[in-house]
Protein backbone atom coordinates (compact mmCIF):
# COMPACT_ATOMS: atom_id res chain seq x y z
CA UNK A 1 0.00 0.00 0.00
CA UNK A 2 1.45 3.86 -1.38
CA UNK A 3 -0.20 6.92 0.25
CA UNK A 4 0.81 9.85 -1.97
CA UNK A 5 1.03 13.27 -0.29
CA UNK A 6 2.00 16.60 -1.83
CA UNK A 7 3.50 18.87 1.11
CA UNK A 8 5.06 21.79 -0.13
CA UNK A 9 7.84 23.59 1.97
CA UNK A 10 7.39 27.78 1.25
CA UNK A 11 11.19 27.86 3.11
CA UNK A 12 14.35 26.77 1.65
CA UNK A 13 16.08 26.54 4.96
CA UNK A 14 17.85 23.24 5.32
CA UNK A 15 17.08 23.44 9.30
CA UNK A 16 13.38 22.83 8.32
CA UNK A 17 14.48 20.44 6.24
CA UNK A 18 16.37 18.29 8.48
CA UNK A 19 13.76 18.35 11.01
CA UNK A 20 10.44 17.03 8.62
CA UNK A 21 12.41 14.32 8.02
CA UNK A 22 13.11 13.62 11.29
CA UNK A 23 9.39 13.48 11.57
CA UNK A 24 9.60 11.03 8.36
CA UNK A 25 7.92 13.85 6.63
CA UNK A 26 9.81 14.73 2.93
CA UNK A 27 8.23 17.48 1.06
CA UNK A 28 7.38 17.00 -2.20
CA UNK A 29 8.72 20.63 -3.39
CA UNK A 30 10.47 23.09 -1.74
CA UNK A 31 9.09 26.39 -2.74
CA UNK A 32 10.82 29.35 -0.53
CA UNK A 33 8.73 32.71 -0.78
CA UNK A 34 10.75 35.84 -0.86
CA UNK A 35 9.32 38.38 1.47
CA UNK A 36 10.19 42.01 2.87
CA UNK A 37 10.39 40.90 6.94
CA UNK A 38 10.68 44.40 8.05
CA UNK A 39 8.69 44.57 10.75
CA UNK A 40 5.83 47.18 10.87
CA UNK A 41 6.04 49.69 12.97
CA UNK A 42 5.68 49.17 16.88
CA UNK A 43 4.86 45.18 15.52
CA UNK A 44 5.22 42.73 18.43
CA UNK A 45 7.21 39.81 17.85
CA UNK A 46 4.64 37.08 18.22
CA UNK A 47 2.52 38.83 15.86
CA UNK A 48 5.81 39.69 12.91
CA UNK A 49 5.78 35.77 13.50
CA UNK A 50 2.38 35.24 13.00
CA UNK A 51 2.51 37.46 10.22
CA UNK A 52 5.39 36.31 8.09
CA UNK A 53 4.52 32.89 8.24
CA UNK A 54 1.39 33.26 6.62
CA UNK A 55 2.65 35.88 4.21
CA UNK A 56 4.84 33.17 2.85
CA UNK A 57 1.98 29.85 2.67
CA UNK A 58 0.08 32.70 0.99
CA UNK A 59 2.49 34.20 -1.37
CA UNK A 60 3.83 30.01 -2.30
CA UNK A 61 0.33 29.17 -2.76
CA UNK A 62 0.15 32.30 -5.68
CA UNK A 63 2.97 30.82 -6.90
CA UNK A 64 1.80 27.37 -7.41
CA UNK A 65 -1.86 28.02 -8.76
CA UNK A 66 0.31 30.27 -11.60
CA UNK A 67 2.10 26.86 -12.04
CA UNK A 68 -1.54 25.36 -12.25
CA UNK A 69 0.54 22.90 -9.42
CA UNK A 70 -1.99 24.10 -6.41
CA UNK A 71 -4.29 21.17 -6.80
CA UNK A 72 -4.46 18.39 -3.39
CA UNK A 73 -1.35 20.36 -1.74
CA UNK A 74 -0.64 20.95 1.65
CA UNK A 75 1.71 23.83 2.38
CA UNK A 76 3.46 24.69 4.90
CA UNK A 77 5.49 27.55 5.64
CA UNK A 78 7.09 29.27 8.96
CA UNK A 79 9.26 31.85 10.39
CA UNK A 80 11.36 32.34 13.56
CA UNK A 81 11.67 35.55 15.31
CA UNK A 82 14.13 35.97 18.19
CA UNK A 83 13.19 39.06 20.82
CA UNK A 84 14.67 40.41 24.04
CA UNK A 85 11.52 41.76 25.33
CA UNK A 86 9.64 44.07 22.22
CA UNK A 87 13.41 44.58 20.55
CA UNK A 88 13.74 41.90 17.68
CA UNK A 89 16.68 40.72 16.87
CA UNK A 90 17.78 40.54 12.94
CA UNK A 91 18.64 37.37 10.51
CA UNK A 92 22.28 38.48 11.06
CA UNK A 93 24.12 39.07 7.92
CA UNK A 94 27.29 41.36 8.65
CA UNK A 95 29.06 40.64 11.43
CA UNK A 96 28.40 43.58 13.32
CA UNK A 97 25.00 42.29 13.22
CA UNK A 98 25.84 38.74 14.70
CA UNK A 99 28.07 40.48 17.42
CA UNK A 100 25.39 43.21 18.05
CA UNK A 101 22.97 40.23 18.53
CA UNK A 102 25.20 37.88 20.72
CA UNK A 103 26.51 40.88 22.96
CA UNK A 104 22.50 42.02 23.92
CA UNK A 105 21.87 38.12 24.30
CA UNK A 106 24.67 37.44 26.46
CA UNK A 107 24.17 36.72 30.21
CA UNK A 108 20.45 37.37 29.64
CA UNK A 109 17.26 36.06 28.48
CA UNK A 110 15.44 36.51 25.28
CA UNK A 111 12.45 34.45 23.91
CA UNK A 112 12.48 32.48 20.62
CA UNK A 113 9.11 32.65 18.63
CA UNK A 114 7.99 30.73 15.48
CA UNK A 115 4.80 31.04 13.74
CA UNK A 116 3.87 28.01 11.52
CA UNK A 117 0.56 27.97 8.95
CA UNK A 118 -0.33 25.32 7.17
CA UNK A 119 -2.41 26.13 4.05
CA UNK A 120 -4.78 22.70 3.64
CA UNK A 121 -5.59 21.50 -0.05
CA UNK A 122 -9.37 22.60 0.84
CA UNK A 123 -8.09 26.01 1.40
CA UNK A 124 -8.50 26.21 4.91
CA UNK A 125 -5.86 28.21 6.83
CA UNK A 126 -4.15 26.64 10.14
CA UNK A 127 -2.10 28.51 12.40
CA UNK A 128 0.49 28.06 15.28
CA UNK A 129 2.69 30.22 17.79
CA UNK A 130 4.96 28.62 19.87
CA UNK A 131 7.64 30.29 22.30
CA UNK A 132 10.39 29.29 23.89
CA UNK A 133 12.49 31.33 26.49
CA UNK A 134 16.34 30.76 26.09
CA UNK A 135 19.12 32.07 28.71
CA UNK A 136 22.88 32.38 27.45
CA UNK A 137 25.74 32.49 29.53
CA UNK A 138 28.01 35.58 30.00
CA UNK A 139 29.97 35.54 26.69
CA UNK A 140 33.70 35.97 26.88
CA UNK A 141 35.74 37.90 24.66
CA UNK A 142 37.39 34.71 23.51
CA UNK A 143 34.21 33.30 22.99
CA UNK A 144 32.62 35.95 20.59
CA UNK A 145 35.46 36.51 18.63
CA UNK A 146 35.24 32.82 17.93
CA UNK A 147 31.72 32.42 17.23
CA UNK A 148 32.04 35.27 14.54
CA UNK A 149 34.84 33.98 13.06
CA UNK A 150 33.08 30.68 12.36
CA UNK A 151 30.40 32.14 10.26
CA UNK A 152 27.52 29.52 11.63
CA UNK A 153 25.63 32.85 12.55
CA UNK A 154 25.23 33.90 8.90
CA UNK A 155 21.35 34.49 7.99
CA UNK A 156 20.35 32.96 11.72
CA UNK A 157 17.70 34.79 13.84
CA UNK A 158 19.13 36.27 16.77
CA UNK A 159 22.98 35.79 14.66
CA UNK A 160 22.95 32.18 16.19
CA UNK A 161 22.32 28.30 15.45
CA UNK A 162 21.20 27.22 19.15
CA UNK A 163 21.85 23.65 17.10
CA UNK A 164 25.50 24.15 16.08
CA UNK A 165 28.17 25.98 18.26
CA UNK A 166 26.15 27.88 20.04
CA UNK A 167 24.57 25.41 22.17
CA UNK A 168 27.63 25.45 24.30
CA UNK A 169 25.80 29.01 25.51
CA UNK A 170 22.62 28.06 26.59
CA UNK A 171 22.32 27.65 30.31
CA UNK A 172 18.54 27.17 30.14
CA UNK A 173 15.89 26.56 27.55
CA UNK A 174 12.37 26.01 28.40
CA UNK A 175 10.15 25.07 25.70
CA UNK A 176 10.23 23.52 22.45
CA UNK A 177 13.93 23.04 21.51
CA UNK A 178 13.10 22.62 17.54
CA UNK A 179 11.12 25.37 17.38
CA UNK A 180 14.63 27.66 18.48
CA UNK A 181 15.91 25.46 15.25
CA UNK A 182 13.33 26.66 13.22
CA UNK A 183 10.01 24.53 13.30
CA UNK A 184 7.95 23.35 16.30
CA UNK A 185 7.95 19.32 15.88
CA UNK A 186 4.92 18.74 18.09
CA UNK A 187 2.74 21.46 16.87
CA UNK A 188 3.94 20.87 12.86
CA UNK A 189 2.82 17.35 13.36
CA UNK A 190 -0.72 17.94 15.06
CA UNK A 191 -1.72 20.66 12.48
CA UNK A 192 -0.84 18.32 9.58
CA UNK A 193 -2.03 15.18 11.22
CA UNK A 194 -5.21 16.93 12.50
CA UNK A 195 -5.99 18.01 8.79
CA UNK A 196 -5.44 14.42 7.38
CA UNK A 197 -1.75 14.64 6.39
CA UNK A 198 -0.72 10.96 7.38
CA UNK A 199 2.71 11.90 9.11
CA UNK A 200 3.20 8.24 10.17
CA UNK A 201 2.71 6.09 7.54
CA UNK A 202 6.30 6.02 6.28
CA UNK A 203 6.64 4.86 10.19
CA UNK A 204 4.29 2.07 9.80
CA UNK A 205 6.36 0.97 6.81
CA UNK A 206 9.87 1.18 8.12
CA UNK A 207 11.14 3.60 5.74
CA UNK A 208 12.56 6.98 6.91
CA UNK A 209 12.45 10.08 4.64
Amino acid sequence: MSVFQKLVLASGSPRRIELLQQAGVEPTRIYPADLDETPLRAEHPRSLAKRLSRSKAEKALEGLKRDGEADDCFILAADTVVAVGRRILPKAELAEEASNCLRLLSGRSHRVYTGVCLITPAGKVRQRLVETRVRFKRLSREELESYLASGEWRGKAGGYAVQGLAGTFVVKLVGSYTNVVGLPLYETVNLLTADGFKVHFNWLSGVRA
